[in-house]
Parts: C-alpha cells; sequence; structure tokens
C-alpha cells in the first residue's frame, strides 16, 4: 500500500498535553483499532518556534522522535537535553519527556509510539 502525501490526514493541537502554541500533526499512518496493532502513532510533528509538546509519560509503551530539522530542548526524565537534527530521543519503561522548540525556525520530527 502506498499513501502519497496529500492523502495524510493533518491536524493542529493547541497547547500540546499542556505545552504552548499550536502543533501541527500529519498522520504518516492511520494506527487506529487492529490495524497497525503495535503502533499507537506514526506522525510527523512541526513546532514552530516557541512551541512545546508538555511533560508526559509513557508505560507499556516506547515513543521514538526523529528529528527532521530544527533544534530544540527535551526534558528527558528530568534532564534537559538539546536535540538537533539526526538526533533520536526514545522514551519509554515509564519515563516521562517533553520538547520544545527554542531556535528560529520550525522544529520538524517523527513520532512513533510502540506499545508492548
Amino acid at each position: 500500500m502506498v499513501t502519497h502525501r496529500n492523502e495524510m490526514k493533518s491536524e493542529v493541537r493547541e497547547k500540546m498535553r499542556g505545552g504552548e502554541g499550536r502543533a501541527t500533526l500529519i498522520h504518516l499512518a492511520d494506527c487506529a483499532g487492529d490495524k497497525e496493532k503495535n503502533v499507537r502513532l506514526l506522525s510527523e510533528l512541526i513546532l514552530p518556534p516557541g512551541t512545546s509538546i508538555g511533560k508526559h509519560n509513557h508505560e507499556n509503551e516506547t515513543e521514538y522522535y526523529i528529528i527532521l530539522s530544527g533544534n530544540g530542548i527535551v526534558d528527558d526524565n528530568g534532564e534537559e537535553v538539546t536535540v538537533k537534527t539526526g538526533d533520536i530521543v526514545i522514551t519509554g519503561g515509564g519515563a516521562f519527556h517533553s520538547i520544545a522548540n527554542n531556535g528560529s525556525v520550525p522544529l520538524i520530527f517523527h513520532a512513533i509510539i510502540v506499545t508492548y
């Protein structure tokens, strides 16, 4: 199956998970229901400068952020870490994270949540 970019659903979330600003999600795959049993989310996220996703944890799942462009700050289970193009953030096992765009260009990354 091939899904073309113009067929992908997108949405804007205000103050995502208690963060700041408006995050745009482009759903790269429809992961609802039994269709993708172990993948809960497969999306591209776009955070304009000053936008963030608030702190949240991951029980019985792992979330991967693959940074495609821009830079930001991640609260990685209590440790602030700078991220940039090419980095990956992995959060699971009950740990928490948040991410904020502290740069001057959009922070774009793929987010994948795998359940277990």
